[in-house]
């Protein structure tokens, strides 16, 4: 959809998701005045996911041809967390763009998670470099700065070096008092380093953190020319500090204040929960991050979302072709979805794994699709589409279970975002059914975080002082909206933790399959 904007100063967020790259221009009200898109995909290449940045730009350029950015005063950026873009002191790439979603990082992970005290993930930037040094990569010794797709497109349009604190927190820990990178595991970090090669320390490395509303830089004429080669964007524009999917997905909720959480389900789907006090010890399951603001989260994230959805949404589509219908992937969506209602609360004995790749929440560093059933189970279309959305939240609900069971985190509202929750009150009934809690999907999160860095810019023009982001939302942004509630259903509480004990035991099939297939 793209559509002209009237007089007045308008606001421009562009964000790089794992399947669509996206721009909308919001007005002063915050709402919606235009919007464009372009879809993109990850390769695999020499057995790592990977975007070449040519396609980044590419695809920036389309999403925001047709837009009328004339009028806008202030833009932000925003991207998929994580990974290891690393750079030259001539500011060239030194290997392919490494994704989120690479789970190479495994010897890594350990190591300095057992060093550090906190969970290091795989995807997180600091894993990926220390990978790099643990197989005597050649370009680690060359490398003067790593950041993320976020740092890295705010960097050529400003050049500026610099993140924001919830992007940064998916780099390396975050100090919760300072709300910049936690200085001693620096240190730790630089001696475990220096063992192996790196002498630099690493606080060079890493872009300059930034709090939302904080200045990040200005556009750049060549900055302004590469996002819009048409010169309707002024050079001078301010943007805010760059920030990953989920601090914007976040924003999108308004779940920024402690006892809020929100789901995003997309390529990868993950959960954030704003947390009042610090967990009792590290857990695998869930990374430690930070809101825009720098308030510490719990973040369950997991590898594996909505893409299998996708890809059997896709085959039923093309089985209707064949029948000589046609109907639009809305429509096929829809379809599916409605009849998951009707399926067996508990899957009816079938299992679904939606993992396209590696999973280290269940420990899997590779994936394999897997439909399993037993000759007894039914196979008619309602339970097998219920088994397939359970299976979206499966490896979410494992990690959401340690942060409310095991830790006793209070969590009074989560809202949900993302293409999954469109069809209205399927994905999110289910949801609610496995988490226990109310979920809530409103429509001003419609774009999802494109909208939601877009806010963020109009808050860094718009902020009073010192503001909280918490007091923005609520009282600029949010206040009027109407959401839709669900509270969970008991027998589908009851029907998915039935099919979760088949899930987990089932896991030694999807092991098997994996050192099956190689």
């Amino acid at each position: 959809m793209s559509t002209p904007v009237g007089p007045g100063s308008t606001t421009l967020g562009v964000e790089l998701g794992s399947t669509r790259i996206k721009a909308v221009v919001i007005g002063r009200d915050h709402g919606v005045l235009a919007t464009g898109g372009h879809d993109w995909e990850n390769a695999f290449v020499d057995r790592l996911w990977t975007y070449p940045l040519q396609d980044a730009w590419a695809g920036l350029r389309a999403a925001c041809a047709g837009l009328d950015l004339g009028a806008v005063d202030a833009l932000g950026v925003s991207a998929m967390m994580h990974g290891y873009l690393a750079f030259d002191a001539d500011g060239e790439l030194l290997t392919p763009f490494r994704t989120w979603r690479n789970t190479n990082t495994g010897p890594a992970s350990e190591a300095l998670s057992e060093r550090l005290g906190q969970n290091i993930p795989h995807r997180w930037s600091v894993a990926h470099l220390y990978q790099a040094l643990l197989d005597h990569e050649e370009h680690v010794g060359r490398v003067a700065f790593v950041t993320t797709l976020a740092g890295y497109v705010h960097w050529q349009l400003t050049g500026e070096k610099v993140i924001g604190v919830g992007d940064a927190s998916g780099m390396f820990p975050i100090d919760p008092t300072t709300r910049g990178y936690d200085r001693a595991m620096l240190a730790q970090f630089d001696e475990l380093a220096a063992g192996l090669g790196l002498t630099t320390p690493l606080v060079d490395l890493l872009p300059t953190v930034r709090l939302a509303g904080e200045a990040a830089g200005v556009l750049t004429e060549e900055g302004a020319a590469r996002l819009d080669p048409t010169g309707r964007l002024r050079a001078g524009v301010p943007l805010c500090p760059p920030e990953g999917d989920a601090g914007t997905g976040m924003v999108a909720t308004a779940s920024v204040a402690p006892r809020t959480g929100n789901v995003s389900a997309g390529t990868s789907i993950f959960a954030m929960v704003v947390l009042e006090r610090e967990l009792s010890r590290p857990h695998r399951e869930l990374d430690l991050v930070t809101t825009p603001a720098g308030d510490p989260v719990a973040m369950v994230h997991c590898n594996n979302g909505a893409s299998e959805l996708q890809a059997w949404a896709q085959l039923f589509g093309q089985f209707a072709e064949a029948l000589g219908t046609t109907a639009s992937s809305e429509k096929v969506f829809a379809t599916l979805f409605g009849a998951a209602l009707d399926g067996d609360p508990d899957g009816g004995g079938l299992l679904a794994y939606n993992y396209l790749s590696g999973e280290p929440i269940t420990e899997l560093e590779e994936g394999r699709p897997l439909v399993v059933r037993t000759p007894g189970s039914p196979l008619e279309l309602g339970t097998f589409m219920r088994t397939q959305l359970y299976s979206a939240f499966a490896t979410l609900k494992i990690g959401m279970d340690v942060l409310l069971e095991d830790e006793g985190v209070g969590l009074d509202a989560m809202f949900a975002h993302g293409g999954l929750f469109k069809t209205k009150g399927v994905a999110q009934r289910f949801l609610a059914g496995a988490l226990r809690v109310p979920v809530s999907v409103g429509d001003v999160a419609g774009e999802g975080g494109a909208w939601g860095i877009a806010v963020l810019a109009a808050f860094l023009r718009d902020r009073e002082g010192d503001q909280t982001l918490a007091d923005y939302l609520d009282t600029r942004v949010f206040q009027g909206v109407e959401l839709a509630t669900v509270e969970p259903d008991p027998s589908d509480t009851a029907g998915f933790d039935a099919f979760m004990e088949r899930y987990v035991a089932g896991l030694a099939v999807q092991r098997a399959a994996v050192d099956a297939l190689r």
